[in-house]
């Protein structure tokens, strides 16, 4: 069983930062692709960026500059540090990651965190 569980999530003034974590537990024996996306009300979800297990990260055009995603193995865990938040961007972020839950488990699972609320607010 494999679990991730998000944090960091809130209310922030234009302008402001917050950073997300989120961290993966259980039976875990590698993972590939961690990656963050985000649903606003009323609108389909979109992906936010991604990194590989390599670091490289790949970004939506209209975040580059704004958003970073980085990882650590040893923790499993993918964060998303957001800059000069916009109202734009308030929405419900899940991470979401490619996981492999043993040796023989070639191409991995997908799951997904259960969801962490960001309002960007005056």
């Amino acid at each position: 069983q494999v679990q991730l569980v998000e944090s960091g999530g809130g209310l922030v003034q234009p302008g402001g930062s917050l950073r997300l974590s989120c961290a993966a537990s259980g039976s875990i024996f590698s993972i590939y692709n961690m990656g963050w996306y985000r649903q606003a009300p009323g609108k389909q979800r979109e992906l936010v960026g991604l990194i590989t297990n390599s670091g490289i990260t790949n970004y939506a055009d209209s975040l580059k500059g704004r958003f970073t995603i980085s990882r650590d193995n040893y923790k499993n865990t993918v964060y998303l540090q957001m800059n000069n938040l916009k109202p734009e961007d308030t929405a419900v972020y899940y991470c979401n990651e490619r996981i492999r839950i043993g040796s023989t488990d070639k191409f991995g699972g997908d799951y997904w965190g259960q969801g962490t609320q960001v309002t960007v607010s005056s």
